[in-house]
């Protein structure tokens, strides 16, 4: 199956994984910010994200790529191809190769037993997979975790991730800039991740500088 359109000139590749963890809100402002600025995303989500999709903002999000593609290309008002999702055994797609993944990848929101998964390389499914590639190829991984508290454990394997460059970036919104809305706590977070992938952002204002 081709993905790649080069006809469309999307700016760059990005691959958002999306686990179980409780963090929904992160992963659609991040995905609608990364289409705004024309990158070609590349979303792996998992069966138990699905249900926190619902649970959390009642979206019902088909479990059949195609058809999640589809879906996520009309939620988001996305170009022909901008997104593409994978399903959790597609070991033929782009992002299980280092010869094709992108080079820049997120897991926003991030569950404990992927981050350890991910820690260890075990490789158990597509998400692992395109994380370790990511890992291997010395590419940009961050992660964004959502739990507390993390228990020796956790940090372990934080730790172990931080020593290999991947960015561990909790989900843990700030206050100074006065939020008014959860909106406002999600746009802080995305906006974050969206500095460290070197990707403009207008959505929330740097320390120091006032929102135009």
């Amino acid at each position: 199956m081709s993905v790649i359109d080069s006809e469309n000139n999307f700016a760059s590749q990005i691959t958002i994984g999306i686990t179980g963890a409780s963090g929904t809100p992160y992963a659609v402002e991040l995905i609608k910010q990364l289409v705004n600025n024309n990158i070609q995303v590349f979303v792996i989500i998992s069966s138990a994200a699905r249900v926190v999709f619902k649970t959390e903002a009642d979206i019902d999000v088909p479990g059949h790529p195609q058809k999640a593609t589809e879906f996520f290309t009309e939620f988001f008002n996305a170009k022909s191809q901008q997104i593409t999702v994978f399903g959790k055994d597609e070991w033929f797609s782009p992002v299980a190769s280092g010869s094709a993944a992108p080079k820049q990848m997120v897991v926003i929101p991030c569950s404990t037993g992927t981050l350890s998964s991910i820690a260890v390389g075990a490789s158990d499914n597509l998400l692992e997979r395109a994380a370790d590639v990511v890992i291997k190829e010395r590419g940009q991984l961050i992660i964004v975790p959502r739990e507390t508290p993390f228990s020796s454990i956790h940090l372990e394997n934080m730790l172990k991730l931080s020593n290999l460059g991947v960015t561990i970036m909790p989900a843990a919104p700030g206050f100074y800039h006065q939020p008014k809305s959860i909106e406002d706590l999600v746009q802080f977070m995305v906006a974050r991740v969206l500095d460290h992938l070197q990707i403009n952002q207008q959505i929330v204002p740097r320390w120091g500088y006032t929102k135009s």
